[in-house]
């Protein structure tokens, strides 16, 4: 079960970055406009991180 939800996290932050970050490097918009696109590919990142960390923490 860990394995396909590791599966799913690496293919949510592949997702992510690919249309997260390229808006955000590539764009032609105003500063603004970028800066509300990386704060939310940032809140993005947090949310799958979280996820991440209650999939694979070692449980005692």
């Amino acid at each position: 079960m860990k394995t396909v939800l590791g599966i799913v996290l690496f293919l949510l932050f592949a997702v992510v970055t690919f249309f997260g970050l390229g808006p955000v490097l590539f764009a032609d918009g105003s500063r603004h406009e970028r800066l509300l696109t990386l704060g939310s590919v940032v809140a993005a990142y947090a949310l799958l991180a979280i996820a991440a960390y209650g999939v694979f923490r070692r449980k005692r």
